[in-house]
This record gives structure tokens, sequence and C-alpha cells, in this order.
């Protein structure tokens, strides 16, 4: 068999140095275009490709990032999963994708922490403050996506999370505004701090205006489960809601379905809905909702941030908890106030 090239081998046919081919083939790296194309010419002729574990070796460092999800099926989590991937790409990083069936991942962040990860990200889930504090000690990053642990939790983690209660405030106020009295709630998961934060903005939201939540249910960001949720609240005459906040864009468009096709009622003439995400789907002409967006890409840019700022240290420095902010986008879902109501 013939020998593989290796990078001394480019370096001799280039007439550079074996540290000017490492950063011609390391992304990110300063380096001239003279200089790459000289260094990509002549690993062409030689047939060279790096060796990624080998270098990984050599630098301790295997730009691997772990990433573990438990709600893979929840339209906003492939959004999140595309735009992570590419970011981290321009940076010379690349997922190792983790699949959870429940909310706390324990399990396998200690099978990741075998995959010598540069860091970990957990998105919809969370993990111990004994876990934690392990991949703290082994000075591995972890960054909760869309999630915040307990405050004052050992071995806290960073966090990156939309503004869920100033989400849930501004729907509150938008709902009041189009003159609803007896507004609902569907909740998410109600141990998830998603759920608790925007429930606690719609309530004061409510209470700002005199009101409070009319009727409630729960959803558990489950579609079947939101199915339900909304025939507890409107599958029976008299005074039902007007108009209800599901708190995740994917249980929304499933009350929407519920309500409409199932329940005869009319979208937005006989109650409103609005949704927490936006979702591509939420844009759909057949469901065009009213939902408080979740700024993917800021989210994803805060993310890779607080990696990379814990990657350049030698030692982890203290957990941040990082809020972006967020915005109501208003579509036919929803009854719209008039000019001089809106919130």
């Amino acid at each position: 068999m013939k020998a593989q090239a290796t990078s001394l081998d480019v370096a001799r046919l280039a007439g550079v140095s074996q540290s000017a081919v490492s950063r011609c083939f390391t992304p990110g790296a300063s380096v001239s275009e003279p200089m790459r194309l000289k260094v990509q010419s002549a690993a062409h002729k030689l047939g060279y490709q790096p060796n990624a574990h080998a270098r990984s070796l050599i630098t301790g460092r295997s730009r691997i990032i772990g990433l573990v999800l438990s709600k893979i099926e929840n339209l906003f989590y492939p959004v999140v999963l595309e735009r992570l991937a590419k970011r981290l790409q321009q940076d010379g990083y690349h997922l190792l994708i983790f699949v959870s069936d429940s909310t706390n991942s324990d399990d396998l962040v200690a099978e990741i922490l075998q995959y010598n990860v540069d860091g970990i990200v957990l998105g919809a889930t969370t993990l111990s403050s004994a876990l934690a504090q392990r991949c703290a000690d082994a000075s591995i990053p972890v960054v909760l996506f869309n999630r915040v642990m307990a405050s004052g939790s050992a071995g806290a983690v960073s966090s990156v999370r939309s503004d869920n209660v100033g989400g849930g405030f501004e729907i509150a106020r938008f709902l009041v505004a189009a003159g609803h009295k007896r507004i609902a709630y569907i909740a998410g998961r109600e141990d998830s701090s998603t759920n608790l934060e925007r429930e606690r903005g719609f309530r004061d939201g409510l209470a700002q205006a005199g009101q409070r939540i009319y009727a409630r249910a729960v959803g558990n960001y489950d579609v079947a489960q939101a199915q339900q949720a909304a025939r507890e609240l409107f599958g029976q005459t008299g005074d039902r809601p007007d108009a209800v906040f599901v708190a995740g864009d994917q249980m929304a468009i499933a009350v929407l379905d519920t309500l409409q096709h199932e329940l005869g009622l009319r979208v937005p003439q006989d109650v409103s809905v609005v949704g927490f995400d936006n979702v591509p789907q939420a844009a759909w002409e057949s469901y065009q909702l009213t939902t408080f967006e979740q700024p993917v890409q800021p989210m994803v840019e805060a993310t890779v941030e607080l990696l990379q700022s814990y990657l350049r240290q030698e030692q982890t420095p203290p957990s941040r908890n990082v809020v972006v902010p967020g915005t109501l986008v208003v579509r036919r879902s929803a009854r719209i106030p008039d000019p001089g109501e809106q919130p």
C-alpha cells in the first residue's frame, strides 16, 4: 500500500514550514491567500488529507461540541440545530448529536464526556448540579440552550434563552388591548423554566390590566396533549375563553387545527390564538399564527460566544445567563387591537 502523505511532505513540496501547512487547514487561522493556494496545490498533488484525530492528540482539542436534545420533534429545534451546526462550522467545530428520552440528560452527558468534546450544549433538557460540577472540574464548558438551572445550584452552568418573561407579558398586553376578557393559557411542561417564565410574564401582564388567567390546561409541549387541552377549554358551550396563549408554536398549531376543524370555532372571530417561538410553519397560510419570536440566530451567536470565551481561557469562568429579547409577530390568528389600543 502507498504510504499516506503527511503534513511534512506537503510542507517540503510547497516550500513552507509544517506549521504553515497546519494553519492553512485550520478554519479561521491567519494565513495569506497566496500561501493557502500554494499549500492546497501541494496537498492536492500528494493526495494529502488532514487527520482531525491526530491533530486533536497534538492540540488537546477535538473541535467537537456535544449537543443533547430531548425534543427533536419540536418544530423549533430543527431550526436551532441547523443554525448552530453552520455557525460552529465557521469556526472549525462540529456537532456530535445525542437525543435524550427525558428532560434530565445526566446519563447522556456522562457518555459524552468519553468523547473528549470541547464543550456541551443542552437543548430543552438540563442536568444535575453534581454532573454540572463534574463538567466544570474537567474544564468542559456547558451551555443550556432555552433552559436555565435553578439559582444557586452547585456547579451551575451558563445559559442562553429568549426573554420568556417579557414575551409572556407582551402577549397579555396584546390580547387585553384587543378587548379580550376571558383569556386562557395552555402550559408547556409544568417543571420547565421556559414554561414557568412565560406563564409568570403572562400573569403579570394580565394583572397589570386588572385581569387574571380565565382558564388553564396543560399541553406538555406535546401535540396530542395540546389537542386534548383545547377540547377541555373549548369543547363546551357557555362562557368559554375568547382568547388563548399557548406556550409553544407546535402546540398552538395543534390547537388551531382542533378549534377550527374539530370544534367548528372561527379564528380569530370566536377565539384568538397566540403562540411562542415563531417556527417557520407559523407563517404558513393555513395557520398565520400570531406568536412571540425566539430570535434563533442571536441565541446561537450568544451560545457560540459563551463556548468560545470559555475555550480561550485556561480556567472555566463564572457562569453567565444570557437573555435575548424577542419580538411579537402579529398575523391573522389573533384579533388585532385598534391603533389607539396597541400595547
